[in-house]
Parts: C-alpha cells; structure tokens; sequence
C-alpha cells in the first residue's frame, strides 16, 4: 500500500535535512544506510532521492528490508528500477529475491534489457545456492590470446566486473581450463601466449552447491573470488569474498537460532506474520521437551519408594539434571560447530566421540568426588555419597557421548546437526541421567536407610 504523501513533498528538503545530506553524502554507503534507518519514511525518502545513482545502488544494498518496502511505496518503480541497473548483479538479484513477484516483475520490465535477462537467468537458481550467491559480472579471456591482448580485454571490461583481481580462462566452449592474477598478467611477457603463463589447476565449485560449502572453499584456500561452473564445466559466473562474508553471517545466525530450537523470525513480515512464524518455530521443540519431561517425572515416579525411604536423595536431582543438560549442550555445540567448519570428517568422527566420552569421564570423576564428598559430609551417609557421584560420572559420560553422537547421526540422515541441539538432547539426557540414578538408588536402597 503506497505512502500517504505524494512526490512533491518528497522533493521538499528541510534545513534540517540539507544538513543532514551535508554531514553524510561523502560517508560510506553503509553508514548512510545506517543513519538513513533513523529518519522517518518521507524524510528517509527525500534524502535518499537525492543520491547519486552509484552510491544510491549501495545505500539500497544496505537497508533493511522495511526501510527497502517504504522507499519502494514512496520513489515509485520507475526510480528504484534504474537503481537496481547501477547495481551489481548479485545484489540486484538478492533484492529482487525479497520482494513480491509482481513487484519483481515490474521491476524486471522497467530495467535495461541485457541487465533484466542476466538478472532472470540468476533468478533461476536456489538462493542458497553457489548460482543464487554468484555475479555473471567477472573478466573471462580466451587462452589462445597474449597477455598484451588480454590486458586490452581487461581494460575495456574491467568497468563492468566485480572484481578484477583474478582473470579467468576459457576455451572456445567456454569452458574454465585456467586462471591467473592481476599481477601475473601485468609483469607478463606482451608476447606471451596465455596458455603458457596461466594456472590450469582451478579452485571452482558446481553451481548448485550449498553456499555454506562455498563459503567453507573460500575460506580453506584463502581466495578473494571463486569460479563458478555448471555440469560442462562452463563458467557461469563468480562468487566473491563479500558474498562469503554474507553467507557465513547468515548460516551462523542461522545456526544460533536453531541451537536454541527455534528458527529465524522474518523482520520483515507484519506483527501477526512473525508472531506465526515465532509459534510455529518454537512450539514442535517445546513440545518435545514437554514430552520429555513427562517421561523424565514417570523415571522420576519409579524412585519414589527410595524417595520415601530416603528424602535426601531428592536434593540431588536437579544437579544432576542441570549438569547433564549442561555438559550435553557444550559437546552439541562443539560438534555442530565442527561439522559446519569440516573439521570433523570420516574418522575424525569416531575420535571426537571417544575425546567427549573420555572428557565426560574426567570431568564427572572430578564434579562425583566432589559431590559425593558433600554428601556424606551432609548426611554422614558414604553410600549415599557413593550413588550421586557414581551417577554423575554416568551422567557426564551419557551426555558428552549423546551431545556427540547426536549431531553426528542427524547430519548422516541429512538433517540439519543443529536442530538436534538444546530441547532434544537436553531431554533425552535428563531422562537417561535420572535412570541411571534411580537404578543405582534402587539397587542400593538398602544400605541407605
């Protein structure tokens, strides 16, 4: 629904807004954007019309996606059209992929032609994935060419790329059969053919590979840009360090969101739309702890004969529980952390559950005696001390090695290791800890009282 303000009161500018234009038309358009957020919908408006179109297209890139909605209202999709064509490609089409397809649609219409159809071929592909990520603005020359001519070819299409850094070459198919760097290009011998001085081993990643294993290939070669190639091994198109950038932020707030069982709320949806999502996200992970810890109080039911017998074997349960969750939730952590960096693959697996079942070992022989030490001092009771420590240690032992284990067998599956964090496992551990506990209560109930 557009603003209720019309075009002639957005070319109005205050003295307060020219001084505002004054103090940052020259900052970075992240910090215009920024400050941008600040202003209300019809100032934000004015200023913003008054860019100029390069730094207008980065300004955009930047906003949030109700500041993005209100400039759409109130500039009309004339002017935000010709913005999206002084943007970078990537960028254009992560925008276009944020608005409603008949916004997209007119706003594709109204683009320059050979901008609207690379934007359309992009819009093809998963946005997470490697062709939902990459930018089809990149330098690519011929290897049958010298490097004096591939330094013309760069100077005539250098303006368009994205980067520049790496040139990329192609056969006759347009197929990737190499690569080289700005500088090996500018210290090479005019005369020289391509072929000759280039790299033939390429660093690239299938278009329809997940960008978190884009980003994960950047960053374990250390690469400003990687290539992009479709079944032929044809070069589509690029993904750069910024784009990597974005993802990693994404996944790991991603992550975050799901280690708490939950996922992430849409800013941009109206109040009832992300109080929908926020229910339907949380409520299947709370309704699996509910569940759990009616299994847990039916665990719990069984040790109430030693629980008659015996009050003091109640004051331990919750730190049993507690420390369990806990300690669950550290080895979780740990291991979905591995698996989205890769450092836990084949064989590393089984050693980083051996290493958190012997950590959980260690630390619950250290917290047992401890523990158990309080106990007998309390009660004068050494069997009591002898069943809370024996069950923490099994308890430490139970939860670092399911806290692994877990993750481990959801990513097998190919379910997301994150989702398998606090509400699963914390209640699975609460209800083997409280097992092990009245097992060992129940064994030995005689010797306690």
């Amino acid at each position: 629904m557009p603003l209720p303000f019309k075009l002639k009161e957005i070319l109005k500018l205050t003295p307060e807004l020219e001084s505002w234009l004054k103090e940052h038309r020259d900052r970075h358009p992240a910090d215009i954007a920024e400050a941008l957020e600040e202003l209300n919908a019809i100032d934000m408006a004015r200023v913003f019309i008054r860019l100029d179109g390069e730094t207008a297209a980065l300004v955009l890139r930047n906003l949030k996606t109700k500041s993005v909605n209100s400039l759409l209202d109130a500039l009309g999709p004339e002017r935000i059209a010709a913005i999206l064509d002084e943007m970078s490609l990537d960028d254009a089409a992560d925008f276009l992929g944020e608005v409603s397809e008949n916004v997209k649609d007119e706003l594709l219409d109204l683009m320059e032609a050979d901008e609207a159809e690379d934007l359309k071929e992009l819009l093809t592909y998963p946005e997470d994935t490697a062709g939902g990520i990459m930018t089809t603005e990149y330098v690519a020359i011929l290897e049958t060419i010298t490097a004096g001519k591939a330094i013309e070819v760069l100077r005539e299409n250098a303006p368009d790329a994205e980067t520049v850094y790496y040139v990329y070459v192609i056969n006759v198919k347009n197929q990737l059969v190499g690569v080289i760097s700005l500088r090996e290009l500018i210290v090479a011998n005019p005369q020289e053919p391509i072929r000759t001085i280039m790299q033939d081993k390429v660093i690239s990643v299938p278009v329809n590979m997940d960008q978190e294993e884009v980003a994960r290939v950047v960053s374990k070669y250390g690469l400003l840009a990687i290539p992009v190639v479709d079944e032929e091994g044809s070069l589509v198109g690029i993904v750069t360090v910024d784009d990597v950038i974005d993802v990693i932020h994404e996944e790991a707030t991603e992550d975050i969101f799901l280690l708490a069982g939950t996922s992430e709320v849409e800013s941009g949806l109206p109040l009832l739309g992300r109080l929908s999502v926020s229910v339907r996200s949380r409520l299947p992970w709370l309704l699996v702890t509910l569940l759990g810890g009616m299994v847990a109080g039916s665990v719990l039911r069984g040790l109430e004969d030693e629980l008659n017998q015996m009050v003091a074997l109640a004051f331990f349960v919750p730190l049993l529980t507690g420390m369990g969750g806990n300690v669950g939730t550290q080895s979780s952590t740990l291991t979905v952390r591995g698996l989205a960096m890769g450092l836990i693959e084949g064989k590393e697996a089984w050693l980083t559950v051996a290493k958190e079942c012997l950590s959980g070992l260690i630390i619950g022989a250290v917290c047992g005696m401890i523990v158990g030490s309080v106990a007998f001092i309390m009660y004068g009771n050494w069997i009591l001390g002898l069943v809370v420590g024996l069950a923490l240690i099994g308890n430490m032992v139970t939860a670092t090695t399911m806290g692994t284990l877990v993750p481990l067998v959801f990513r097998r599956v190919g379910i997301d290791p994150a989702v398998a964090s606090a509400p699963f496992i914390s209640t699975s551990i609460d209800i083997t800890g409280l097992l092990i506990y009245s097992s060992l209560a129940s064994a030995l109930i005689a010797y306690l009282v």
